[in-house]
């Protein structure tokens, strides 16, 4: 079995086109799976949304996303665990190929990204760049779409909990001392919300404190909005 694992604070914008594409891949795959939507304390429609879609949904009140992953994963009953997040569309190939890297020996790994939204020249410029060297030279998963074989994860004690953001870091490094960790070239596709609430200047500006302050900066909440504060 597969084990689709979405976490999801106030998503009632994005979830629906998610689960559905989600199910619709994993239909075409033709593998038996299950969907679990873990709804962090969410204020909105998300919950029932997804419900209508079919997807079981467990309540938790963590608002930290490696906490909220690591719960899904607890209740996941597949032998291969996938985490997306849940303004991430899930294409049919990306599913097939992350299941054979896994058939071919690979213990988990990720996808490259698109963003499914329009952006300005500037940041697909960006894109390009930061992708060349986040999937091809540091070979790192992104949170968007990250899965691994779920008795290779429990070895790893799951996502790292002390942390509020980069928690796909940590544990994309963690696989990697286990065993082959891929990134498939089948792209899943992401929403360029993040391209609409922070200006270039203000994502370089982030990418800098954390350079200087190192991931100590991440291991509480305050000061990162980019993650936690919902503007759409």
């Amino acid at each position: 079995m597969i084990s689709f694992i979405v976490p999801a604070y106030n998503e009632e914008k994005f979830i629906g086109a998610t689960l559905e594409s989600i199910f619709a891949s994993a239909r075409a795959v033709g593998e038996e799976f299950e969907v679990i939507v873990v709804n962090d304390a969410s204020t909105d429609k998300t919950a029932q949304l997804a419900r209508d879609c079919g997807a079981r949904v467990i309540d938790v009140h963590k608002r930290q996303i490696a906490a909220v992953r690591n719960s899904g994963a607890k209740e996941a009953r597949g032998e291969v665990l996938f985490f997306v997040d849940a303004d991430t569309l899930v294409p049919e190939g990306s599913i097939r190929a992350a299941l054979a890297a896994i058939k071919a020996g690979a213990i988990g790994g990720g996808a490259r990204v698109k963003i499914s939204d329009p952006l300005q020249l500037r940041y697909r410029i960006f894109m390009v760049v930061f992708s060349f060297f986040y999937f091809s030279i540091a070979r790192l998963a992104a949170g968007c779409f990250v899965f691994m074989r779920k008795d290779v994860f429990d070895k790893t004690c799951g996502f790292d909990e002390r942390y509020y953001a980069s928690e796909e870091v940590h544990l994309s490094r963690a696989l990697k001392r286990l065993g082959r960790f891929v990134i498939v070239r089948e792209a899943v596709l992401t929403s360029g919300r993040k391209a609409k609430q922070y200006s270039l200047g203000q994502q370089l500006k982030l990418f800098f404190t954390l350079l200087l302050k190192g991931p100590r900066y991440l291991m509480k909440r305050e000061g990162l909005d980019f993650w936690y504060k919902r503007l759409d």
